[in-house]
């Protein structure tokens, strides 16, 4: 009996950790955000004199996960910039994370470990619009992509190339 209880709870640690580690039920469970432009809740970006300028945007393409949506950097009216993707949607993972990207573009997950990134954040949702503050010493002339990152399994979910 005691070789049972062994394998029993061997299995159990098994299945603990292998849960922990993938997290199955982000398969079927989508986190849902509608966070307003920061500026303006309520009003359109560029809708009036003073508002907040578009320095770049792309378009989402998959690269492990089919993924959509834009990503655009605006420049605040009090000087600070802000990434925002909008009508966006992606798979959910274990440990997301948005990164720009040192890159024209990352179409695999080389690119973005090779050519360098700068983390804003953790994905705050798999579906709808969101915001992610850009650090004051960010060289956007440098970082020209914005990558979903899976932290856990270093993939590359998807990759919006940004231009002006």
């Amino acid at each position: 009996m005691p070789k049972r209880m062994l394998l029993l709870v061997s299995l159990v640690v098994v299945l603990t950790v292998g849960w922990y580690l993938f997290r199955p039920e982000r398969l079927f469970v989508n986190a849902k955000v509608s966070e307003t432009f920061p500026a303006m809740a309520g009003a359109k970006p560029e809708a009036s004199a003073g508002s907040p300028k578009r320095l770049a945007s792309g378009s989402f393409h998959s690269v492990a996960h089919k993924s959509s949506g834009t990503a655009t950097l605006y420049k605040l009216a009090d000087g600070s910039r802000v990434l925002r993707l909008t009508d966006f949607e992606t798979s959910n993972g274990p440990d997301v994370h948005v990164y720009l990207v040192a890159a024209q573009d990352a179409a695999d997950n080389d690119t973005v470990t090779r050519s360098g990134f700068i983390e804003l954040g953790s994905l705050k949702g798999n579906i709808g619009d969101q915001n992610y503050d850009l650090p004051s010493d960010v060289d956007l002339t440098k970082y020209k992509a914005v990558t979903i990152w899976c932290r856990r399994f270093s993939v590359n979910f998807a990759t919006a190339p940004l231009a002006e």
